[in-house]
C-alpha cells in the first residue's frame, strides 16, 4: 500500500489543516466544515493525477480541441457522519463520480475497549471502478479495514483511495500491514505520533463530526 502525506510538502494544505485545530476556530462549525471539504477537493485533485485518460475531441466554436480526459469510472465513499464534507469537497472535483455511504462506529464495552460496528451500507456496483473512500480521522485504522472488508461484497475496485485528513502513526502503520500488497493507496493531510487511552489522536483536532455537525448524545 503507497502511503502520501500532502504536509511534508508546503502548500496551502496547511492553512487549512491550522484552523481546523485551532479551538478557537473550531467554535465556527460553518468555517470547519468548508475546510474539511476544501482538503477533500485538494486531495481529490491529487488522486486525479494517478487516473488512467484518454484522448478525446472538443468542439470549440472555432475548430477541434483534442482533451485528455479520466477514463475510470470513480466512486466516492464516505463514513457517516464526519466525512460528509471531505465526500462534498471530492464531488466538487470529480462531479460526475456515484457515491457510496458507510454507517461505522465505535461501540465501548467499556471506556478503553470497543468494537467497530457498520449497519448500512449503500453503494452502487465497484467492480473495476476506481473507490475514494473519505473519513476525516484515521486512529487505529479498525474502522477503515471493517469497511474496505465489508463492501468487497458489492465489487473489487481496480483501485482504492483512502483519504483521511490526520492519522496516527499507529493507525497508518495498522493499515500499511493489513493491507499490504493490495491495489489500495492511503492519502492523508498529517500525521500525529500519539493515540492516547481512548485511541483518539494526539494533538489531533477532537471529534470531527462534533465540530461539524454538534455534539452527539
Amino acid at each position: 500500500m503507497q502511503v502520501n502525506i500532502l504536509n511534508q510538502t508546503n502548500s496551502v494544505v496547511n492553512n487549512y489543516l491550522a484552523e481546523i485545530r485551532d479551538v478557537k476556530i473550531q467554535k465556527d462549525p460553518l468555517r470547519f466544515r468548508r475546510n474539511l471539504q476544501r482538503i477533500g477537493s485538494m486531495m481529490a485533485y491529487e488522486v486525479s493525477k494517478t487516473l488512467n485518460y484518454a484522448e478525446k475531441e472538443v468542439h470549440t466554436p472555432l475548430g477541434i480541441a483534442r482533451v485528455n480526459q479520466p477514463s475510470d469510472d470513480v466512486v466516492v465513499g464516505t463514513i457517516f457522519r464526519a466525512g460528509l464534507p471531505m465526500h462534498q469537497g471530492v464531488l466538487d472535483v470529480f462531479d460526475r463520480a456515484e457515491s457510496c455511504f458507510i454507517s461505522a462506529y465505535r461501540k465501548y464495552a467499556s471506556n478503553d475497549n470497543f468494537s467497530i460496528q457498520l449497519e448500512y451500507v449503500a453503494t452502487p456496483e465497484l467492480e473495476g471502478k476506481v473507490l475514494l473512500l473519505t473519513d476525516p480521522m484515521l486512529a487505529t485504522g479498525y474502522s477503515i479495514e471493517a469497511t474496505v472488508k465489508a463492501i468487497k461484497r458489492f465489487g473489487q475496485p481496480s483501485h482504492t483511495h483512502i483519504m483521511c485528513i490526520i492519522g496516527s502513526r499507529a493507525g497508518v502503520d495498522f493499515l500499511c500491514r493489513e493491507m499490504k500488497g493490495e491495489p489500495i493507496t492511503l492519502w492523508v493531510a498529517a500525521v500525529d505520533e500519539e493515540l492516547n487511552s481512548h485511541k483518539y489522536i494526539v494533538p489531533g483536532l477532537g471529534d470531527a463530526g462534533d465540530l461539524a455537525f454538534g455534539e452527539k448524545l
